[in-house]
């Protein structure tokens, strides 16, 4: 199959080329600015142009661009760079696929912010939408983007994807940095969930997306167990070795976080109701599972 993936050179986009590589898949990688080399396409989602023809002869556009959440939540430039990232590259690809004749799939990065502060409830796709963090609007924007594409008739998946964990990059990087240095412990209560998945079933699901014809909407890419905060923190501190008893008290968590505070005190108890009803299998399902695979060499 043909691949057009923006955002290719990020943790997730890395993963998921290197794999489709081993598969024997072709790749097309959007790039900003001049092509680099073969395998390369120049687009500029800002001014809204592509190459129109790269759509045309791609059988599976996937956007897994968007600036990244490191940064000054209190700024105002933060917060717009948040949403244009994400929303512009999703609006342009969308409206690229619907011009198309062949209308390729579109696999859609979204986040797990969409569902909001939850507290126990268990949340799978028809949870709806609920108050949260400020990238809340954010993933709600960003999935209204892809509706081009799915008015065209094309078949749209959405990855409401949480944390991804892996020693190589992503949310577990610097938690990594802080757990072997003896500083790991839980954040404020400790009681709230935490979505997580291992790289390995992320690529694996996004790939039975690309080709499972009766998918579309969105999907929940996180593992059927998902973890309180106090859980996963021990859980690492096992497979580390290290010592977990310095929890991070809330207030020092919303004085340093602000308005993104809400995603690491929030309670997001998440399902993949609908990967697992289509038949897709997690090979790590809990949260030692998946941190066996994170952490393995």
């Amino acid at each position: 199959m043909r691949f057009l993936i923006a955002g290719s050179s990020g943790f997730l986009g890395t993963a998921l080329r290197e794999h489709l590589a081993d598969e024997g898949h072709e790749v097309v990688r959007l790039v900003r600015g001049d092509a680099s080399g073969p395998g390369t396409s120049p687009w500029d989602p800002y001014a809204g142009e592509l190459d129109q023809a790269e759509v045309e002869r791609a059988d599976v556009v996937v956007n897994l661009a968007g600036r990244p959440l490191v940064g000054n939540p209190h700024s105002a430039a933060y917060r717009r760079d948040l949403m244009d990232s994400r929303v512009k590259t999703t609006s342009v690809l969308a409206e690229a696929i619907a011009r198309s004749e062949r209308k390729p799939v579109f696999l859609a990065q979204n986040g797990t912010a969409y569902y909001g502060d939850r507290g126990d409830e268990v949340l799978d796709e028809d949870s709806g939408t609920a108050e949260g963090s400020i990238l809340t609007p954010v993933t709600r924007a960003w999935e209204a983007a892809t509706q081009p594409a799915v008015d065209a008739g094309a078949r749209v998946c959405v990855l409401r994807t949480g944390p991804v964990l892996h020693r190589s990059g992503g949310a577990l990087k610097p938690i990594l940095l802080l757990f072997k240095a003896g500083l790991g412990g839980r954040l404020g209560s400790g009681r709230q969930y935490f979505p997580i998945s291992s790289l390995e079933d992320w690529v694996r699901a996004t790939m039975f997306l690309a080709t499972n014809d009766a998918s579309s909407g969105p999907y929940n890419m996180v593992a059927p167990q998902p973890p309180t905060n106090t859980e996963f923190t021990k859980a690492l501190g096992r497979a580390l070795g290290r010592p977990t008893v310095l929890p991070v008290p809330a207030f020092a968590i919303r004085l340093a976080a602000g308005p993104v505070a809400p995603e690491l005190l929030g309670s997001y108890r998440i399902v993949p109701a609908r990967l697992q009803a289509e038949g897709f299998t997690f090979h790590h399902p809990g949260v030692d599972a998946i941190l066996r695979s994170a952490l393995q060499e």
